[in-house]
């Protein structure tokens, strides 16, 4: 039979129909409102590959090395032309269309979505990036089914199979086919709190159809429920700019915008949280575990597209989540929490360079903002307070990589907090307390955040970490990270309170070279034979002023536009061939796991200079893997001329490129709210730079503050980024978040 419907289909069906359609006959089932619908089952795939005789033909083309990109990329093409050129024996395509006329007379709008059937493979991780379809008629039905059938071929496919030691032909797929709810109302609903597993339901709401929700598009509505009492405990309501719909003249999905009126209303009512809080605990109490349903609304009536299981609960997060206390003494400030943990100690407030001194073991540094020659002081303190700076902040940054709890953009906390008095900080409220945490909780405070032998989930798309300093590279390699995405080597120099200029004036060019061959190899040590690609030098003029030597800096109005990055390396070789040649001494001592990443590169003409300067310095561009920093609209649109220079990889620098597309100042309190990594035109400018590079050959990977953000590694992951390297307390969820973005796309078990 070509297909099955969903009330005749069970969990036990999963082999014919794959996990999404098992889900939905399962949940239709039980009795939740579920759209209807069928099934082309995965023996229909089998049948139509072997009767048309192209089944041998087609397990051979995608027989290819899963490490060469540019056979995976020709196994893929092969593959759906396949597929796709080789028309569909009549009595498979009038199976699929009489089902189809069952279904509301023939007069549908349908969705078509593939579903895998990966039963029998290791943590269900095997298929590759698989189609969605929207708004479908008949005319386009049997079409749209084969390309869900060639899904099943693409490289991360090839590749998950290859890797995974399964077989081509042994692997099938089904095709779910179900009406479309002209959602007025959409998103998702976690029946427990995704992360900590506390009995909290967690709604996120947009308008439109879910897809915008999904993709990450559009900022949702969230409302946070108590699942005992059903009590609402929290309402963020979103500026949401764009919706998701039919096309009432085309029947096509379109993206429009929202009207001014319905931006910033609330989306939910009362009653339909009540529904939805119903249906999840039903959908719960089914499964006997928590999940993660997708919703629809229309009319008034509440349909379930999808329910799974929520992957990314840590188990002890609700226990340390009901450990972590209010504290009794009166809040003295409120900032960001940038850096989660709770530490007690004695404030230190330091307004220059030379109060670092004052700052010992266990207390609490309290500055307007840090900069990189404080980070030996900030190694010594428990915690970290700052008058300004956000989730980007140096001070977050390294808070973060440290393990020691942070708040920053406190205001005028170094005007009322005085040297010596004890507080407590919590780096997860952004709270500032008067005296003492109980003695326990300031102890463990800081190992509570640390890693503790983490799963690191199989995911074909690689996680890295980023570290900022040398002295965080254990940390960062408990993680489990993929490598390190980013290593920046500023904080080797900057650290020592000299500009480079002055540290080889004072030193000589041998110790500047060994500072910089220390700091890189003890990070290469942790990780080998795990990549780590190093930043080279990219501090703006101003950070270069407050150092010894600083006098001669350039005075800029605007240093983050100025001398810095790559240009300050091409405009000074005689300095810029002292880092070349500690690159240099690494490979010759054997560390062929360190690559080179030069920032703020513009155009070709800059990668000409920078691998000019490679060979002076007797570094092969041809034996060593290099590459570039995305950060300005002017790279992203030149990257195919940079991509023929030879360059290895492309990474994208989220908080430079953002601000320069937008034109926010991403430091100035006035316009930051108008600071968005996931702003159309940056997403544009990531998507366009992924499909070039993945032409040519390049990888492309993330290194920026939003590579840790759920929205954009959902977008990122959709869009065939190589990796994404995360911040060391982002690690973990950023695995699970791929993971779970991953089998979306390789399984289908949900959309």
């Amino acid at each position: 039979m070509a297909v099955l419907w969903l009330d005749e289909i069970g969990s036990d069906d999963l082999g014919a129909v794959g996990g999404k359609g098992a889900s939905l006959g399962e949940m239709t089932e039980a009795g939740l409102p579920v759209p209807p619908g069928f099934v082309v089952t995965a023996q229909t795939y089998r049948e139509f590959i072997e009767d048309t005789g192209i089944d041998e033909e087609l397990f051979e083309a995608v027989d290819v090395d899963s490490d060469d990109s540019a056979a995976l990329a020709e196994a893929e093409a092969t593959a759906k032309e396949l597929i796709l050129e080789t028309e569909m024996p009549e009595h498979i395509r009038d199976g699929i269309l009489a089902a189809y006329d069952d279904l509301d007379d023939g007069e549908a709008f349908v969705a078509v979505r593939s579903s895998a059937t990966a039963e029998d493979l290791p943590d269900a991780s095997f298929a590759g990036q698989q189609e969605t379809f929207l708004n479908i008629t008949r005319e386009d039905l049997v079409e749209r089914v084969k390309h869900c059938w060639a899904s099943l071929f693409t490289q991360r496919a090839i590749y998950y199979r290859n890797e995974q030691g399964f077989d081509h032909d042994v692997v099938d797929i089904a095709v779910v086919v179900q009406r479309m709810v002209a959602a007025e109302k959409s998103g998702v609903m976690f029946t427990s709190h995704p992360s900590t597993g506390e009995p909290k339901i967690i709604i996120e709401a947009a308008w439109g159809l879910g897809e915008a929700v999904v993709s990450g598009s559009v900022s949702p509505d969230n409302y946070v429920v108590d699942r005992e009492n059903g009590d609402i405990l929290d309402v963020t309501v979103a500026d949401k700019k764009i919706e998701m719909v039919k096309d009432e003249e085309t029947g096509k999905t379109v993206e429009r915008e929202v009207e001014e009126e319905r931006r910033d209303a609330q989306v939910l009512d009362e009653a339909e949280i009540e529904a939805l809080i119903d249906i999840g605990k039903r959908a719960e109490d089914h499964y006997d575990e928590p999940q993660d349903v997708e919703w629809a609304i229309y009319e008034g009536e509440v349909y379930m597209l999808q329910s799974r299981p929520i992957t990314t609960i840590d188990e002890d997060g609700a226990e340390q989540a009901a450990a972590d206390g209010n504290g009794d003494g009166e809040v003295l400030v409120k900032g960001l929490g940038a850096s989660p943990g709770i530490a007690s100690g004695p404030v230190r407030i330091v307004r220059k360079l030379d109060q670092l001194d004052k700052v010992s073991e266990g207390d609490i540094i309290v500055t307007e903002m840090t900069t990189p020659d404080m980070v030996p002081a900030m190694k010594r303190a428990s915690g970290i307070i700052t008058d300004e700076g956000g989730m980007t902040s140096h001070a977050a940054i390294v808070a973060r990589e440290l393990g020691a709890p942070a708040v920053v953009g406190a205001g005028n906390a170094s005007e009322l907090l005085e040297d010596g008095q004890v507080v407590t900080l919590d780096g997860d409220k952004g709270s500032v307390t008067e005296g003492s945490a109980d003695p326990d909780e300031e102890t463990d405070a800081v190992d509570d955040v640390r890693p503790q032998n983490p799963v690191k989930p199989m995911t074909a798309t690689e996680v890295k970490v980023n570290v900022s300093i040398p002295e965080a590279a254990e940390r960062a390699a408990a993680t489990g990270a993929d490598g390190v995405g980013l290593l920046r080597m500023e904080h080797m120099i900057l650290s020592t309170n000299k500009t480079p200029e002055r540290y080889i004036e004072d030193h000589g060019e041998e110790a500047y070279v060994e500072e910089i061959v220390e700091g890189v190899r003890g990070v290469a040590d942790e990780f080998y034979p795990r990549p780590v690609r190093v930043r080279t030098l990219d501090a703006p003029t101003d950070e270069f002023r407050q150092l010894e030597g600083g006098e001669n800096e350039p005075n800029e109005h605007n240093p983050m536009l100025g001398y810095r990055g790559i240009r300050r390396s091409i405009d000074r070789p005689d300095v810029f061939a002292h880092e070349l040649e500690a690159f240099s001494q690494l490979f010759e001592m054997g560390y062929d796991n360190v690559e080179i990443m030069f920032p703020l590169v513009n155009d070709a003409e800059d990668v000409v200079r920078a691998r000019n300067l490679m060979e002076d310095a007797g570094i092969d561009p041809e034996r060593r893997t290099w590459g570039v920093m995305i950060e300005t609209p002017a790279s992203a649109l030149g990257i195919e001329e940079m991509a023929d220079q030879g360059i290895d990889f492309a990474s994208f620098g989220t908080n430079d490129l953002t601000q320069y597309t937008l034109a926010v100042d991403r430091n100035n309190e006035n316009v930051a709210d108008r600071f968005d990594e996931l702003h159309p035109a940056v997403l544009k400018l990531i998507e366009t730079t992924i499909e070039t590079c993945r032409e040519e050959g390049v990888d492309t990977s993330i290194c920026g503050q939003a590579g840790s953000k759920p929205q954009m590694v959902q977008f990122l992951v959709n869009e065939g980024i190589s990796s994404i390297s995360a911040n060391i307390d982002a690690v973990r969820d950023v695995q699970h978040e791929v993971k779970r973005v991953e089998q979306k796309l390789l399984l289908d078990s949900v959309r």
